[in-house]
């Protein structure tokens, strides 16, 4: 087992650790163990880029480069000595931001681990030692991200803004570290105290998510972000910005290094320094009552109000067939519950409507007047349809893959039905719903007008996810292990996916330059996706009777 840098590290402070009580050595294994393991997890922002299953183990390097290239960021975010308040708020909440999404997409399987008390507290340990070792493995974490984010920042200010501005910002990033960590576990122990397990396993999942989301889009905005170096507004005190937590700790640098006076920054200073110590001090207080809670995780919960109405209803009005609606109801109940399902296919979702309106954006600005009217550029909501290409490779996935054998026992003539069903819950309940959301913001930005062409989009968008079916690989819904992902290599199809959709938009585009041309298209494209659907999955032989009783 590897002998990790920080151990070593902390071999040097044995005789302090023994003094608190902490039996060192049992501390130190469980710790080793702890990092060894932690290197053979694959990170949250990662789970998407692993290709390969024999991928490097133990690299600490394997999530660290990608923070150090948001770290560059910050570079000139600090290099001026006009506007610190400015600077140093938007500083403070991109690391808050990264450091706080990471801690609890990434680490709260650390913070929230039950093994320890189902294992260890069967052995000779005692809590003291335990919590000082769950401690420790959080502090390293956390110290490891925030220097990666930052390290870059801090190393210019030391040669640029000098020793003092230097000092104060390490100072300030330690006490905004010992913030986040007491906010997210204060949080968890409101949620566990009003809410069962099965709830806070949600908002962790969800915010995983919303990571995997922000990574995504923050590539896109890192050239527009530079363009904050010029800072030439006056800042104007409120009374709303004593809620900002990041303004708090940008206080400190405009009162002792910009010369303000007033009261205002004085105040807020005085938050972000005494705050974060009474935060420790409330912690350490409620970290028994935290520990009683913590066994609200093995408790399964209610499952919420949904109990499969929706699923019925819908699955009555678009299924023909019997086989279909129970393959139906069984695809939506499987993408509303299984988490790795949401994990890696919702941050697709968030991007797809995100990323139109990135286009749109870079448009508005390099236009002369700043206007859309009169022009094509809602012809790029097609790219919200490339969502499908995702769910249609996940939709075979599961954590509960080896349940797969039921497919044997049911007496089904062809899989048809299944694939039916599979498509039109995805359908449903992934991708038009996000066509709705983005055909009401561009409804809103380009006018009424646009209607019969996202009409034409929407029935596009049904005869792609046919042809998305059609081209990846069959296999039962949810009948394969999600490592098995990490063998296939579908960039190839993905590509001419890509290129499909783009053909589709600019057949698009050529039947809106003469009148009624949307029309006609419109009208073949309807034809076109009924022959598909019939196609594709031909009527099959009732099997009323057969498999009535069955439940995904």
């Amino acid at each position: 087992m590897t002998d990790f840098f920080v151990l070593r590290l902390l071999d040097k402070l044995r005789g302090a650790f023994i003094r608190f009580g902490v039996d060192y050595d049992t501390m130190r294994s469980i710790l080793q163990i702890k990092l060894t393991m932690d290197g053979r997890r694959t990170p949250t922002a990662l789970a998407g880029m692993q290709k390969k299953e024999n991928a490097k183990e133990g690299s600490p390097l394997r999530l660290q480069w990608i923070y150090l290239l948001f770290g560059l960021i910050l570079i000139p975010l600090t290099l001026s000595k006009d506007h610190y308040m400015l600077q140093m708020s938007l500083t403070f909440g991109i690391i808050m931001f990264f450091v706080s999404t990471t801690l609890i997409s990434d680490f709260s399987s650390v913070m929230l681990d039950l093994r320890d008390k189902n294992i260890l507290f069967s052995k000779p340990v005692n809590r003291t030692t335990l919590n000082m070792a769950k401690t420790i493995h959080v502090l390293l974490y956390l110290g490891t991200v925030t220097l990666s984010i930052t390290g870059p920042s801090l190393v210019f200010s030391l040669f640029k803004q000098g020793i003092a501005f230097f000092l104060m910002y390490a100072v300030t990033i330690v006490l905004l570290d010992c913030f986040i960590l007491v906010i997210t576990a204060l949080l968890y122990l409101m949620i566990m105290r009003f809410f069962d397990g099965e709830k806070l396993k949600d908002i962790i999942n969800y915010t995983q998510i919303l990571l995997t989301i922000g990574i995504m889009v923050g590539y896109q905005f890192i050239s527009r972000l530079f363009n904050l170096t010029e800072l030439g507004a006056a800042y104007h005190p409120a009374w709303w910005q004593y809620f900002i937590f990041p303004v708090w700790f940008a206080a400190p640098f405009e009162l002792l290094l910009g010369g303000a006076r007033e009261p205002y920054y004085f105040i807020l200073s005085m938050l972000a320094l005494i705050t974060p110590l009474v935060l420790i001090a409330a912690y350490i207080k409620l970290m028994p009552q935290f520990e009683r809670n913590l066994q609200k995780l093995a408790e399964q919960g209610s499952g919420g109000k949904d109990k499969g109405q929706i699923a019925e209803w819908l699955s009555r009005r678009v299924c023909k067939e019997p086989a279909e609606g129970i393959f139906f109801r069984f695809t939506w109940s499987m993408m509303k519950n299984e988490r790795d399902f949401k994990l890696k296919v919702y941050p697709a979702l968030g991007f797809s409507i995100a990323f139109p309106f990135i286009f749109i954006f870079g448009i508005l600005q390099n236009s002369y007047d700043g206007s859309l009217k009169g022009s094509k550029v809602y012809l790029l909501i097609y790219f919200c349809t490339m969502l499908m290409q995702t769910v249609i490779q996940m939709l075979r996935y599961s954590t509960s893959y080896k349940g797969a054998w039921i497919y044997r026992l049911i007496p089904l003539p062809d899989s048809t039905p299944i694939y039916r069903g599979m498509l039109k819950a995805a359908l449903l309940r992934l991708v038009l719903p996000l066509f709705a959301v983005d055909a009401v913001l561009f409804i809103l930005l380009f006018g009424v007008h646009i209607v019969p062409d996202l009409v034409v989009v929407l029935f596009a968008m049904l005869i792609f996810s046919v042809i998305c079916f059609r081209v990846y690989p069959r296999s039962l819904p949810f009948s394969e292990r999600y490592e098995a992902a990490k063998q296939k290599d579908y960039t190839g199809v993905a590509f001419m996916l890509m290129f499909l959709l783009m053909g589709m938009a600019g057949i698009h585009y050529v039947f809106t330059l003469f009148t009624g041309g949307i029309y006609i298209y419109l009208l073949v494209l309807v034809v076109l996706n009924q022959w598909l659907w019939r196609k594709t999955f031909p009527k099959t032989p009732s099997t009323t009777g057969h498999i009535s009783n069955f439940s995904g």
